[in-house]
């Protein structure tokens, strides 16, 4: 009988798969999905890379990154972001650093030169938007004058949140916009389990006391993307995720949550998709944490890197 782990990933994947025509914005079931049409395949695109990099990367993520390798291929991909002028530098800068490898890279050389050296500095960010950046500017290749990680980490939200950590009670210890940006920026520090945070000592322990935490009031309210992002940064921290109670009981919550064909239906029990929505509706509530769900699984099971 499959592991809990092993039962999200096989459904979560699967699900994926059969839904890859919502994931392409020039299909007929991508146009009429009711979400922004290029994020999906950015989210895809940054599953596949990280699933690249793992030993045995699974079969059933091919054709997802054929997809991936076919839109970062088409001239008009790139024009989509532009409809997301709030977004269109993020987007541009995410697409050009998870370019497939043995792609015509010009479409992606020309949206990094189109940017803003504004876009690329540290003047005006914080913390966390500086470690984000610098992310993905280090993936594509682009310049910045962005600090090392060395002394963006100590002030990032995965040490020091932008307003005071809440104590013992019902309360969540962070908001939700804290919880995300703690654990993003372990996502980024951490190369989505590629390696370290760089945190050590009282920083390392706080972190780690402050995710667990959090990941029991997730559990408790059916918080479910949050917690399949906090059972990750568990992993980015250096904690074996199912050897520790929130990790676990995380994984079971999750298990519990997933329905007969694999998929999150939302981002929590609030938030879930009814049964009636449209195909389109659906996918746009369900499709980021499903993903996410994958995600974790992946790394979560694979080998820490030597």
């Amino acid at each position: 009988m499959p592991s809990p782990l092993d039962q999200l990933s096989a459904g979560t994947l699967d699900w994926l798969g059969k839904n890859l025509e919502h994931f392409d914005p020039f299909s007929p079931s991508g146009r009429s999905a009711a979400h922004v049409e290029a994020k999906a395949a950015l989210e895809l695109a940054l599953l596949c890379h990280c699933a690249a990099r793992l030993d045995g990367a699974p079969d059933s993520l091919a054709e997802a990154a054929a997809l991936v390798r076919t839109l970062w291929q088409r001239p008009d991909f790139p024009g989509l972001f532009d409809a997301h002028p709030g977004h269109a530098s993020s987007y541009g800068l995410i697409y050009a650093a998870l370019a497939p490898e043995g792609i015509d890279d010009t479409s992606c050389r020309s949206r990094l030169a189109g940017l803003d050296p504004d876009f690329l500095s540290p003047v005006g960010k914080t913390p966390y938007q500086r470690i984000e950046t610098r992310y993905y500017a280090d993936k594509a290749g682009a310049r910045h004058g962005i600090e090392p990680y060395s002394e963006l980490a100590p002030r990032s939200p995965l040490v020091a949140p932008d307003t005071p950590v809440r104590g013992s009670g019902d309360a969540a210890p962070l908001t939700g916009p804290q919880a995300y940006a703690l654990t993003h920026t372990a996502f980024y520090l951490g190369d989505f389990g590629r390696t370290g945070p760089g945190l050590t000592g009282h920083a390392l322990t706080r972190s780690r006391d402050l995710v667990c935490r959090m990941l029991r009031h997730c559990v408790e309210h059916d918080e479910w993307d949050l917690a399949a992002e906090l059972v990750l940064t568990q992993f980015i921290l250096g904690v074996e995720p199912l050897r520790t109670a929130s990790g676990a009981a995380a994984v079971e919550c999750l298990v519990r949550a997933q329905l007969p064909d694999g998929a999150l239906p939302g981002r929590s029990a609030t938030l879930r998709a009814a049964d009636s929505d449209p195909a389109g509706e659906f996918f746009a509530k369900a499709y980021h944490t499903t993903l996410v769900t994958a995600l974790m699984t992946l790394v979560v099971s694979s080998a820490r890197p030597s």
